[in-house]
Formats: structure tokens, C-alpha cells, sequence
């Protein structure tokens, strides 16, 4: 078969199975769970893998779950990803009552169409047809959310990283992964022109950091002349990050945003434990490196102003993404078969925000496409499933067209991806550099 006729085969098994699809996205949309805890919604994709009679691997760094799938040959292997975890979003119409989890972010969809791929694959014949693996991969905690959380796990020894990426990379699930192709959900806003899909593009990177204040306690009304006052420090410590954002350049995308998480014990009380939790975003290691080392020094001002001590807590976090052109050039022309050229944008230019797929574009081709579907805010309690063809089906079909298209004809435009990609770093040098940061 041409490769033409792959695409219509595989689409035409997805479109046979699009309810079973719609219904694994929407089960998992109204039942959210947090990085590193996605018990049940691993239990969802091991259940639709048995159905499809996929031999699997699961509790991978906790939670994981991994199929991968024989091609007629076995010359390059093409990972499919999703994410299993939600946000802390606790108005959201379907958020955990307990936990405050809720898929605010679109993840669900992910799961959707990685298994919906799945689906495809086994329904068409296709695979038989095709010279390289595919490997479908369900993939904990991608959010950096709970950190505390995650920080335990690391000192019982369960992780390393608080990263699901990193955490496989670290365990060697990827060694024998040549590339990873993933679709994210977006609202309509945040496309340029109206446009119903996004090809990729870079994401930023960013380190965290836990920043305490000690002061003195003291009577707040009587006798606060005796105390230290680590509010007061937190304040001119946030004034002087913010003193410093005309020095960052436009180029380097970076973003801080901090948020106080303790402000104090009693209002009767001078402070004296004030805690900040903030990220450094920025498009390039060297431009976060910068920013951080500012940001140290104005939260560090804050204390030495009113006599506090300032101690300040790195938190490594993930690197910038760089995606692969030659697979973000595949899935534009995939988008633009289904939606059509006049819908869909090539680029989306520098994001704001980050994930832990930038830890694996440092080592392998990667690209995360983008289409619409949602309604709302991302990380709000007003987001929705508006479109479940787009979010669910479209997604499956763009995915599964772009395997098609890297291991159709030999494998060609796989093994062009793979000669033609230049590593930022070797796993040994990501595991021994980042790894000792964290």
C-alpha cells in the first residue's frame, strides 16, 4: 500500500472506534489525579490496551505504562506520548473534591489520542505495512505541582527526578526510542488568526525555588519594635524582583512569577517564617542562569533590609524545548490534510510556559502539535471540553498520520529525522549534569 492509502486506512479504523476514544478522553477529564498518583487513570490505559491485546509494561516511575508495538521491520522506533496528570484547579466542574485535581490543562486528550493511535494501528493492518516500531507511552507528572509531595518520594527513594520525562530518561525507558511525536489541547485564544492547529514550537525552561524568611517574633500591637519582620522582608524582597524586570531582555522570554505560601503564624504576631515559591522561566539555559542569579540577589536584599535571614532552596526544573523542524514540518502538512492549510499555523513561536519534554529534545527529535478543542482558560476552573471531534479524534488521526508518514517507504523519513537531529547533550551527560541538581 501507498502511503496515501495507509492514512485513509488508519483514519478510517480511528473514525470505526471514535466512541471508545471520545469515552476514554471524557472518563478521564471527570476523574483528575496529581502527578505521581495517576493510579486510575494508568489502570484506564492498561484496560484499553488489553482490549486492543497490547503487551504492556505499567507502574513505570510509579504510574507509567508502556506498549510498544512490532512493525513489518524493526528499523527506527517512533514513540507516541501522553501525559496521565491534571493541575490543582479545585472549582473546576469536574474537580477532585478531595485533592482540588482537575484536567485544566487537556492532558485527558493526550491519553485519548496516543490510545487512539493505538486503535488505528490495530484496526487498519497498517502496522504489518510499516518498516519501524511504535511505542505508546502513558507518562506520570508532567505539571511541577506538589512539590513537597514529590520531595518525599525522592527521600524514600520512589524517583530521582520530580520530572515524568526525566524520571524515564533516567530509568532508561527511552534508550531505545529514536523520537517522540505528542499533540496538547489549546483554547481558541490562544491561537493567532483564528487558526484550528498548531504545528509545534519551543517552550521555555525553568528552575524553581523555595525561598524562607526568618525573622523575630514579637508582639504585633505591643512591642513590635522587638521583633524581625520576615513579612516585611518578603515584601522588599517581591519589590526588588520586580525593580529587576526591565534588565531582562525580550529574547530570552523570561518570566518569574512568585506566590507567598505562608505569611505568617498569628495576625497578633510579628511574622517570623514567611515562605515564596517562584519558577524562573527563560528561553535558553544562560538566559534562566542570569535571571536566577538576579532574582537570588533581590530576594536576599529584602532580608538584609529589615535584618532577616534569607534562605533560598534551588529546585532544578526542566529544560527549554527545542522542537524538531523536520517532525514539526510532517504533522503541519497532517493538520493541514484534515483542517485544511488556511486553519493551521506552522509555528507558535516561544510559549511562556514549560514541560519536561525540553529535557528530552536536549537528547532526541520530540514535537508537541497543538490543536483546539477546549473552551475557557488552560489552568483555570472555567475550562472545558468544547469540540470532542477536535480534541479526541483530529488529535488520534494528525499522530497517527505523521508514524505513517516517518515509517512508510523503509522508514525514509524516520531515519532522515534521526541522521539529520544534533543532540544537545548524551543521556550520560544529562544524567551526571542535571541529575545533580536535582
Amino acid at each position: 500500500m501507498d502511503r496515501t492509502e495507509l492514512k485513509q486506512k488508519i483514519c478510517a479504523a480511528i473514525d470505526q472506534h471514535r466512541e471508545e476514544i471520545i469515552a476514554l478522553g471524557e472518563d478521564i477529564f471527570r476523574h483528575p489525579e496529581m502527578g505521581y498518583k495517576e493510579t486510575r487513570t494508568a489502570t484506564k490505559v492498561c484496560e484499553e490496551f488489553d482490549k486492543l491485546g497490547f503487551s504492556y509494561q505499567s507502574g513505570l516511575a510509579l504510574t507509567g505504562v508502556m506498549a510498544k508495538l512490532k512493525g513489518g521491520e524493526s528499523k527506527v522506533n517512533v514513540a507516541v506520548m501522553g501525559e496521565l496528570d491534571a493541575i490543582i484547579a479545585p472549582q473546576q466542574e469536574f474537580a477532585d473534591p478531595v485533592t482540588g485535581a482537575a484536567h485544566s490543562c487537556g492532558h485527558n486528550a493526550q491519553i485519548a489520542a496516543m490510545v487512539g493511535v493505538g486503535y488505528g494501528l490495530k484496526y487498519s493492518g497498517v502496522l504489518q505495512e510499516l518498516s519501524g516500531d511504535v511505542t505508546l507511552i502513558a507518562i506520570p507528572a508532567e505539571e511541577y505541582a506538589e512539590i513537597e509531595y514529590r520531595s518525599q518520594l525522592k527521600k524514600e527513594g520512589k524517583i530521582t527526578f520530580l520530572g515524568g520525562k526525566q524520571e524515564f530518561i533516567k530509568l532508561g525507558l527511552f534508550d531505545d526510542v529514536d523520537m517522540v511525536v505528542m499533540h496538547h489541547l489549546t483554547v481558541p485564544s490562544l491561537l493567532e488568526n483564528g487558526g484550528l492547529a498548531q504545528a509545534g514550537g519551543a517552550y521555555n525552561g525553568f528552575t524553581g525555588k523555595l525561598v524562607r524568611y526568618i525573622g523575630k517574633e514579637a508582639h504585633a500591637g505591643g512591642a513590635p519594635h522587638l521583633g524581625i519582620n520576615a513579612l516585611n522582608a518578603a515584601q522588599i524582597g517581591l519589590a526588588a524582583v520586580n525593580a529587576n524586570r526591565e534588565t531582562f531582555q525580550d529574547k530570552d522570554h523570561i518570566r518569574v512569577h512568585p506566590i507567598i505560601t505562608k505569611g505568617g503564624d498569628l495576625v497578633n504576631v510579628v511574622p517570623a517564617d514567611v515562605r515564596i515559591e517562584t519558577y524562573v522561566r527563560g528561553s535558553s539555559v544562560s538566559a534562566i542562569l542570569d535571571a536566577s542569579a538576579k532574582v537570588n540577589r533581590a530576594f536576599k536584599a529584602g532580608a538584609d533590609a529589615v535584618g532577616a535571614q534569607c534562605e533560598i532552596t534551588e529546585i532544578p526544573g526542566y529544560m527549554p524545548v527545542e522542537p524538531d523542524k523536520n517532525l514539526q514540518q510532517l504533522l503541519y502538512e497532517n493538520y493541514c490534510a484534515l483542517l485544511g492549510e488556511e486553519n493551521v499555523l506552522f509555528d507558535h513561536g516561544m510559549m511562556g510556559g514549560s514541560t519536561d519534554l525540553g529535557d528530552l529534545s536536549a537528547l532526541m527529535p520530540v514535537i508537541q502539535g497543538r490543536t483546539t478543542g477546549a473552551a475557557g482558560i488552560s489552568h483555570n476552573s472555567n475550562y472545558s471540553i468544547a469540540d470532542k471531534e477536535m480534541s479526541y479524534i483530529v488529535s488520534s488521526k494528525a499522530l497517527a498520520m505523521t508514524v505513517v508518514d516517518l515509517l512508510c517507504d523503509g522508514a525514509r523519513e524516520a531515519l532522515r529525522v534521526k541522521e539529520e537531529f544534533r543532540p544537545i547533550m548524551t543521556k550520560e551527560q544529562y544524567l551526571r549534569e542535571w541529575g545533580q541538581l536535582q
